[in-house]
């Protein structure tokens, strides 16, 4: 059968050789046969085939991921950066409500374990469909739970689902450009999902002004029914199965994603309820400890493991593992640093529509700047650019003052946005191509731990600059506080002008004057807390700062050892 054929058979969904399958469900879950041309075969088994497609065939390719890409990511940045109009909308307190984004990174962090021994066994026709019927439901189930139980539930089976949309927008991108541009693509692909979080921000003001929170959920659902459409119109091209799944895989799986979700509840849950005032936080990550340890001496003694441990611990991945959760926590600048510290100032969401518009454009520009410049051999340097940029950045948002209102962080938010998404892709092909170079047995254990870094990266991130600004608000508060005297001219005329402005309202002088005492404190509380998040901003420079250092030595050493190898030569 020629290749024309070929690509009709699997565009159309036919089947040939076989004979057509009487279960309608079988057939609509089905992969194709395909007669695979040596160029065309498929890298690794679970990744689709690699055949020539027409211009509008790949335009079409790449839309569906983007629609993938967006849907994936927003199914957890809708939440995350809705927080606080679902706590009030739902009735919950801030470490409830904390759990709806948690309980996606506990399951989504782990996931990739099984998805990708799934591919490999099932195909990727199942794994699409079921998937993505899987997380259209899960999505509709929200409109009808108003438990904060069956939320987290929800979430939790949300952040499964959508790992796998994450997946077919990178295997989508692949077949949107030419063989020789896969890793471009592979760059983009896993780009895509990062611009969910400004875009997000930009535009949930006008959904949950029109239905509060149930609108955000049915937009949710709409790009999900949208996605699962356009997959069952346009078709990957078909995969190679084998064998893939052992009995032992699902014991590793348990322990590992069980200590994985714990360790995700302590670090989602641990600034909010504080580290030391509930005691499930220290029981939480005293049984993630033997739960991971099990699950990586079961892996360590395997024919065929999930988790090369022996891999996972060369000087080679222990360096990229160190660096990429220092990017993930220096990154938390923008998430968490400077949308606080915006919001401690009075600004709302509407207030901040045009810098999300400015960060969701230098995101978009960081994917494409990373793909068009894409050196296999400068990967360091691309990651060393990346967090340099931020080390700026963040040295220069540390001079913000309670006067400082968006438009004074526009320049360094667009740089670290634009940081944010030229990173990534760099720092996932660094990893992968060293996988591959071990053989393919090895990217499970790649991706499972990028999954996992990144997802529990994020967390950390946000856990330690928020531990830190909490820290430092309450030192800033309780030297400005010392340092009010009720005596003192300046602090009398302070309190007088409160009272003025409360007066109108409040006849008994007493208690304006109170209250004027009470607008003072607040004024205080609002002065720390800007002390405090440019505390945290220096911190995030002097780590940023110290990563590119260290990066920078090791580029400095491996060109050495080329020159000394080349003069034993």
């Amino acid at each position: 059968m020629n290749s024309d054929q070929n690509h009709a058979d699997w565009r159309g969904g036919r089947r040939f050789g076989a004979g057509r399958l009487l279960d309608p469900v079988r057939r609509f879950l089905a992969e194709e046969q395909w007669e695979f041309a040596a160029h065309e075969r498929p890298a690794m088994p679970g990744s689709p085939g690699s055949p020539e497609h027409h211009v509008r065939l790949r335009i079409a390719f790449a839309a569906v991921g983007v629609l993938l890409g967006l849907t994936g990511g927003l199914g957890n940045a809708l939440v995350a950066v809705n927080t606080t109009a679902l706590q009030g909308a739902l009735g919950l307190d801030p470490a409830e409500i904390a759990w709806l984004p948690t309980a996606y990174v506990m399951t989504n962090a782990s996931i990739n374990l099984l998805l990708i021994k799934f591919r490999q066994q099932f195909g990727l026709r199942p794994f699409a469909m079921i998937f993505l019927i899987l997380y259209a439901l899960l999505t509709l189930a929200h409109l009808f739970i108003h438990g904060l139980g069956s939320a987290i539930a929800v979430r939790a089976a949300s952040g499964m689902a959508a790992a796998a949309l994450s997946s077919l927008a990178l295997y989508y991108m692949m077949q949107a450009l030419p063989a020789a541009w896969r890793l471009k693509a592979i760059v983009i692909g896993i780009g895509i999902p990062q611009c969910a979080t400004p875009l997000a921000r930009l535009f949930s003001p006008e959904l949950l002004a029109m239905s509060q929170w149930q609108t955000l959920y049915l937009f949710e659902l709409g790009l999900a029914l949208l996605s699962l459409a356009a997959v069952s119109l346009l078709r990957l091209p078909p995969t190679e199965r084998r064998p893939a799944f052992e009995p032992l895989d699902f014991v590793t799986f348990v322990l590992f994603a069980l200590g994985v979700g714990l360790l995700a509840a302590v670090l989602g849950e641990g600034r909010i309820v504080w580290w030391r005032e509930a005691r499930w936080i220290g029981w939480s990550l005293a049984a993630s400890i033997p739960l991971l340890a099990g699950a990586l001496l079961i892996e360590h003694n395997r024919a065929n493991p999930l988790l090369n441990t022996r891999w996972l611990a060369s000087a080679d991945i222990i360096r990229f593992t160190v660096v990429t959760v220092m990017a993930r926590i220096v990154l938390s600048e923008q998430t968490f640093g400077a949308v606080g510290l915006m919001t401690a100032l009075g600004q709302t969401n509407d207030q901040l529509v045009p810098l999300f518009a400015l960060i969701f454009v230098a995101s978009v520009a960081g994917v494409v700047a990373s793909a068009v410049t894409l050196d296999p051999a400068k990967l360091t340097q691309s990651v060393m650019l990346s967090i340099g940029l931020v080390a700026v950045a963040a040295f220069f948002d540390s001079f913000s003052t309670s006067l400082t209102r968006p438009p004074e962080l526009y320049v360094t938010q667009i740089i670290i946005a634009f940081a944010a998404t030229f990173f990534l892709g760099p720092s996932l092909l660094f990893g992968m191509t060293r996988a591959l170079q071990q053989g393919t047995g090895h990217v499970i254990s790649f991706i499972a731990l990028f999954g996992i870094i990144n997802a529990l990266g994020g967390l950390g991130g946000t856990a330690l600059l928020g531990t830190y600004q909490v820290v430092r608000e309450r030192a800033h508060s309780a030297t400005i506080t010392q340092a009010i005297d009720p005596t003192d001219p300046i602090v009398t005329q302070r309190i007088g002008a409160g009272t003025g402005a409360v007066g109108r309202v409040i006849g008994d002088p007493a208690l304006a004057r109170a209250e004027g005492a009470v607008l003072l404190g607040q004024a205080a509380t609002r002065e720390a807390n800007v002390l405090a998040y440019n505390d945290v901003f220096r911190l995030v420079s002097a780590l940023a700062a110290a990563t590119t250092f260290y990066l920078g030595f090791l580029i400095w050493r491996r060109k050495r050892r080329e020159r000394r190898a080349m003069g034993l030569q």
